[in-house]
């Protein structure tokens, strides 16, 4: 896949064009993708996706301790190009795009520098200043200047259309399994291992601290999950915990993400960490004392193991 962080010297055979934030790259998303390869194949075209950095809603909400999105933009850029996309074209989104109207979007970046041929937009899709480029504006203009458009309808999944708004809630719930379901592959974060206070270590449960490589990258819900731990190239079990760890905090709680990796021992302090939520054990709460803890992780190891089994089946 051709990235672009210009729309300068984009050489590009009929290319087949959407624009969007895809956040996430999620089922609905590869849903749009597979009808432009399809499109692509049926006028000997490429595709071409033409995505915002920074998240057009840290420069629209201006409020950025609010907003959480589901990819960075080296993860959205990866899962893209796993969609099979030939051309990835990463705008930054500044006050010029934002307040650019959709006609003068489709003229002087749409036909004049990439030359677009086909047009795919999702069900609901709008773009431009006031929000003025929905479908039936931009059909009408592709007829005047030489490009079709195609609208794809919503994908709906057990019964609830498909969004990055639907993810979103979902994971702030914890139901990182229908997540995953939505987005078509379990949901990530990648971190780096920091210091911490050890304290698991003293319990039997030695945990690393992760510090997210993107602050406004979305966290799931506080609390204990399943997950599966991508290390120097080693796919590896642990459980994983969400929060303040209300019996051992010492009257200052910090939120914290710690991973207990299961069977392993190393110092992996500074190493960079992907970590994939592939279920939830329970919320966070403060026991009695540190034995009803410790008795608590036991259990969760095994509830942890579980589903690492059960999710090894999963399509």
């Amino acid at each position: 896949m051709n990235v672009y962080h210009t729309l300068e010297r984009i050489l590009v055979r009929r290319p087949v064009v959407s624009i969007g934030v895809f956040d996430g790259v999620h089922r609905g998303h590869r849903h749009l993708f597979d009808r432009m390869k399809e499109e692509a194949r049926r006028i000997g075209g490429e595709t071409v996706v033409i995505t915002f950095w920074p998240h057009p809603r840290l420069v629209l909400n201006r409020d950025p301790e609010k907003i959480r999105y589901l990819s960075t933009i080296q993860g959205k850029q990866e899962l893209i190009e796993a969609c099979g996309i030939d051309h990835l074209v990463i705008l930054e989104f500044t006050e010029e795009i934002r307040n650019m109207d959709a006609r003068t979007f489709i003229e002087e970046v749409l036909v004049k520098k990439v030359g677009v041929r086909v047009l795919v937009m999702g069900f609901d899709h709008v773009f431009g200043r006031d929000r003025q480029g929905d479908h039936r504006m931009v059909a009408a203009l592709g007829e005047k200047l030489g490009f079709r458009v195609v609208r794809v309808e919503a994908l709906v999944v057990e019964g609830r259309t498909v969004s990055s708004t639907l993810i979103r809630e979902l994971l702030w719930a914890g139901d990182v399994v229908t997540a995953e379901r939505m987005l078509g592959y379990p949901y990530f974060i990648i971190g780096r291992i920091v210091g911490g206070k050890r304290l698991g270590r003293s319990l039997g449960f030695p945990t690393a601290n992760i510090r997210p490589d993107d602050e406004h990258k979305l966290i799931p819900r506080d609390g204990v999950y399943a997950v599966r731990v991508i290390l120097s190239g080693h796919d590896l079990g642990g459980m994983l915990n969400i929060g303040v760890r209300p019996t051992v905090s010492d009257g200052f709680p910090t939120k914290t993400i710690e991973v207990h990796i299961f069977d392993f021992h190393g110092d992996i302090y500074g190493q960079d960490v992907k970590v994939v939520f592939m279920g939830r054990i329970r919320d966070e709460r403060k026991f009695q004392d540190v034995e009803a803890l410790v008795t608590q992780l036991q259990r969760d190891r095994e509830v942890a193991l579980a589903i690492l089994e059960g999710s090894s089946h999963r399509k």
